[in-house]
């Protein structure tokens, strides 16, 4: 249940601000209104939907301050996990990293809306073998609540392309376990995409102030 709310959220099917149905999606899913409101206390610890007094749940809004948290706090974890991981990755490890890659560039290139998941899938294939379970698991949730900056980030024409160069270096560095360079172009990655996301925020609450 957790499951197919949070992904209608973040494949845009469920807009920002929009009010959660939840007789609507009780009786679509066939459960009663208890594990929905479970499901939904548990997206509103990722950011993905709040409370309000009266009205239940909504969708949250793309936020330029969660953003700024989200993606600095990535900047911190992520380069250094990611070189914990190259050197700690055995050959299955490699073989899911080029695999998990692949998908996502087929679903970049081809506005598969998948595209978002498979990123954060991506992401995680190069820490995870290196992360303790709660490095693990934080950084899992940082890229779970970005995935709907990471969707929006790459709507302008040619962030596509570049996101797949990007991946395709950054595995070629990690699989070659040169953990140097592999820190320094994830921080890059990361904070272009942060910097990009800034420009695309303004512009949207510009838009909602008129």
């Amino acid at each position: 249940m957790h499951d197919l709310v949070r992904d209608r959220i973040l494949r845009g099917e469920m807009m920002a601000g929009d009010p959660i149905r939840q007789d609507a999606l009780a009786a679509e899913f066939g459960i009663s209104k208890i594990p929905l409101r479970e499901a939904l206390a548990r997206l509103e610890q990722f950011g993905l939907v709040r409370s309000q007094v009266h009205r239940g749940y909504v969708v949250s809004a793309l936020s330029a301050a969660e953003a700024e948290e989200v993606f600095a706090l990535r900047i911190q974890l992520e380069p250094l996990a990611m070189a914990h991981g190259s050197l700690a990755a055995d050959a299955e490890d490699r073989r899911a990293a080029s695999a998990g890659l692949k998908a996502l560039n087929e679903s970049i290139l081809t506005g598969d809306e998948a595209e978002g998941a498979l990123n954060r899938d991506f992401h995680m294939l190069l820490v995870r073998p290196g992360a303790g379970q709660i490095t693990l698991q934080f950084i899992e949730r940082l890229n779970m609540v970005a995935e709907r900056y990471t969707r929006l980030h790459l709507r302008p024409p040619g962030r596509d392309s570049r996101a797949c160069a990007e991946h395709d270096q950054m595995l070629a560095l990690w699989k070659s376990q040169r953990t140097h360079e592999l820190q320094s172009l994830v921080r890059r990655h990361l904070d272009d995409t942060l910097n990009d996301l800034r420009v695309q925020l303004a512009e949207i609450e510009d838009h909602r102030a008129l």
